[in-house]
């Protein structure tokens, strides 16, 4: 009787306390961008603010980048990699014509097209398939909680703090010069490529699977505008690595290293990021706020921290280690990930942001095979 009583009494009280829960949350929320406003700047805090957005739509919504590429190769499914598709053609629609307005105060995602920039997109493709995290993903994943991703993040840091390091051998390999497509010719051109890439997935896409839900265009439509937001506050489109690798050379420094004598992180520019706080650096503003935002949502649901350790044999944890490190690494010589050259690249007419796209995708065709095979259970 009592055990029923207090199930009884427990299951009474439990709306108040989730309702409880949710309003200290957002209390939280607008807590921390009130503090990096205060003692940052209005526009510091505004990147935190659009770094939550970004954290609760991808977690909220369910739309990620790993998952759909996985979802169309496994089992031709095309919604996902349709809505990325779309987010992408939403975001160019505006930043083309911001870029081409305001060349002095709003730059693009550019980059050259060069072999380590092409063989970084495929590892990268690859390793992202392997712990179903891609950069954004990873920090997704790591705010929810997946234990996962919370071991590969650091590694993530490190790899993409060495790969920048080393980042000016790699570009000697050989590269093209940066290609841009600009303007309302560069637009339409951008469109049209994306409309042209749409229907071949449309086309593949097994039937009864190629209707893109309003889950999805509702989150294309949100990470559109805060993907258009980011570029207008923070002067650059959305990118996650640079930020990962910052606060790895943050803590070198902080062990004793010296980088001054490095060609990347020994640049001016670099090199006072280093000194300066992270909540002054816009990247790393808003990959906090993909974290927290998505640990806002997870927290938000009922039970929605109490995900188990996951049972893995020691090979996949092995296995999310390197995979953290490569991502890492293999992102700094491919000028970004999914985020920062693939949609941002595409959206801002970067001719790398296609090239990305393709090698990424390749690569991701093998990372869906290696997955199993290191013990972590392709996702059904």
């Amino acid at each position: 009787m009592m055990t029923t009583a207090s199930s009884q009494l427990e299951g009474a009280s439990s709306p108040i306390g989730e309702g409880a829960k949710r309003l200290l949350l957002i209390l939280a929320a607008l807590a921390a961008v009130f503090a990096v406003s205060l003692f940052a700047g209005a526009r510091y805090g505004l990147l935190l603010a659009i770094g939550l957005g970004f954290g609760i739509t991808l977690e909220g919504l369910h739309f990620g980048f790993a998952g759909p590429w996985r979802a169309m190769i496994l089992r031709r499914e095309p919604a996902g990699l349709l809505a990325q598709l779309l987010a992408i053609g939403l975001v160019a629609l505006v930043a083309f014509p911001l870029l081409q307005s305001h060349p002095g105060e709003l730059g693009g995602a550019e980059a050259p097209v060069g072999w380590a920039m092409v063989g970084g997109a495929f590892v990268f493709g690859a390793a992202m398939q392997v712990i179903l995290g891609c950069g954004s993903g990873t920090l997704v994943n790591a705010g929810s909680g997946n234990a996962v991703s919370l071991v590969a993040l650091p590694f993530f840091c490190l790899g993409s703090f060495l790969g920048a390091a080393h980042l000016l051998w790699w570009t000697d390999l050989g590269a093209l010069p940066i290609i841009v497509l600009r303007g309302t010719s560069g637009l339409l051109v951008t469109l049209g490529l994306l409309a042209a890439v749409a229907l071949v997935v449309f086309l593949i896409g097994k039937p009864g699977t190629r209707k893109l839900p309003p889950r999805l265009i509702f989150a294309a439509l949100l990470l559109a505008a805060l993907a258009v937001g980011n570029l207008v506050v923070a002067g650059q489109p959305w990118g996650v690595v640079y930020g990962l690798g910052l606060w790895a050379a943050k803590g070198a420094v902080a062990l004793g290293a010296d980088l001054s004598g490095n060609g990347f992180w020994g640049a001016p520019g670099n090199a006072a990021r280093l000194q300066a706080s992270i909540l002054t650096d816009v990247t790393s503003l808003t990959n906090i706020g993909i974290i927290l935002g998505a640990f806002l949502v997870a927290a938000w649901r009922r039970h929605g921290l109490s995900q188990p350790l996951p049972k893995l044999p020691a090979r996949a944890w092995g296995a999310a280690i390197v995979a953290g490190l490569l991502l890492g690494y293999s992102s700094r010589l491919a000028f970004g990930c999914n985020v920062g050259a693939f949609f941002s690249g595409i959206s801002t007419g970067s001719l790398h942001g296609w090239a990305w796209f393709a090698a990424g995708f390749a690569g991701s065709c093998l990372g869906v095979k290696l997955r199993p095979l290191v013990g972590l259970e392709a996702r059904k």
